[in-house]
């Protein structure tokens, strides 16, 4: 199944409140489970402007329909096409 990573542009996301936080992922839960198994919520990094999601899903479309009814921004979709690591330099 495809990873995808969804940059989304929230101003000041890295001063969230931690019930904010709490709001935006239980929030971000009841709508993939509406959504159903095929899409999966993985990670997410919080920079100060932007949140970077990891996600699992069958396609771009099915990203960007949890994004919409979850009232997130989803700037900017792509999928992952290779992952690199430290052990990407071993022989």
């Amino acid at each position: 199944m495809p990873k995808y990573v969804i940059e989304r542009e929230i101003p000041d996301a890295g001063s969230l409140k931690p019930e904010q936080i709490l709001a935006i992922s239980q929030k971000s839960c009841s709508v993939l489970k509406n959504l159903g198994p095929q899409i999966q919520w993985l990670e997410s990094y919080v920079t100060q402007d932007k949140i970077y999601c990891v996600y699992i899903a069958p396609n771009e479309a099915l990203v960007r329909e949890h994004a919409k009814q979850g009232g997130f921004p989803a700037n900017r979709v792509s999928e992952v096409k290779r992952i690199i690591d430290p052990t990407s330099a071993e022989a």
